[in-house]
């Protein structure tokens, strides 16, 4: 039985339902899911229910596993899961895209919820595909020829009144290894064909560009990716599961839940080398090829 998907945005999402993913996931029916994922950017499934396994297993239909996160331990005997529940002060409350600091970012991330507090705590999706053909041809092509520095050491410090002792902590953890890599502001997904704005919170500069410079090409870019036309805002239920396409997406954690409790799992495909619109591959600048947290990518 095919799987049913109703759109969620006009631009981007789209809800599955029809499929039990408590179960093993036939090829016929994970191949309409890597399709929806591709087209529609993020897909939603309310109600699964999933335990470690069930989600480890759910989400290598769309590839290999890379390790919960490069620099973050994972959950007790699940090495390929990252908890997320984060002290107010390093909370996601920021448009970015999964570990885009690595030179092979992830494919696609999963995330399910456990805790959910009773208000707050949505995730908000941007479509940078959408992004990208929004932009007018003299902003193309620029984006095209630009490339971006990433680096998991981003400002924690831009936002003191949040800042803990427990918030200090997990930005020690978080930049124990320091990764530096230069990505094309344009890349183009290998599934879609599509060249998407490829930015977000780890891009600390544009490549041969000022400070100042670079932070207003990227306020100018960024506007167009968070266009309330390329936005999908989930509101999450306990036991929902939800894919977003790393490489055409960026997501927001809204922080307007105080100390209420909010906790989820994440698991992460692994990606391919960016590549932009004129065939130029990403590279290091800093650190290694991270291939202790996803495979190397030939």
């Amino acid at each position: 039985m095919s799987i049913d998907i109703t759109r969620l945005g006009g631009r981007i999402g789209a809800e599955i339902s029809g499929v039990d993913l408590r179960n093993p996931v036939d090829d016929v029916t994970a191949k309409e899911i890597h399709d929806a994922l591709v087209e529609h950017k993020v897909l939603v499934f309310r109600g699964q229910h999933l335990d470690d396994e069930q989600h480890q297993r759910f989400a290598s239909i769309f590839g290999p596993l890379t390790l919960a996160h490069p620099t973050v331990p994972s959950v007790d005997g699940q090495a390929n899961v990252l908890e997320v529940a984060g002290a107010e002060g390093a909370r996601a409350n920021a448009w970015h895209t999964d570990v885009t600091f690595v030179v092979a970012p992830p494919k696609a991330t999963t995330l399910r919820s456990l805790v959910i507090p009773p208000y707050g705590g949505d995730t908000l999706f941007a479509n940078t595909a959408a992004a990208y053909a929004d932009l007018p041809e003299h902003l193309r092509v620029l984006a095209d020829r630009l490339w971006a520095e990433h680096s998991n050491e981003y400002d924690y410090a831009e936002h003191p009144q949040f800042r803990s002792a427990e918030v200090e902590e997990y930005h020690k953890v978080f930049v124990s290894t320091r990764y530096r890599t230069a990505h094309p502001v344009v890349r183009v997904n290998p599934d879609s064909g599509l060249p998407n704005l490829f930015i977000g919170n780890f891009v600390t500069g544009i490549i041969g560009l000022s400070r100042t410079e670079s932070r207003d090409i990227l306020r100018l870019l960024q506007h167009y990716v968070t266009r309330p036309e390329n936005t999908l805002r989930h509101k999450w239920q306990v036991g929902d599961i939800v894919v977003w396409d790393n490489r055409t997406t960026q997501h927001y954690a809204a922080d307007d839940y105080g100390d209420l409790a909010r906790k989820l799992h994440r698991v992460t495909v692994a990606g391919d080398v960016p590549v932009g619109t004129d065939g130029t591959r990403s590279h290091i600048l800093e650190g290694d090829e991270a291939t202790h947290y996803t495979p190397q990518v030939q």
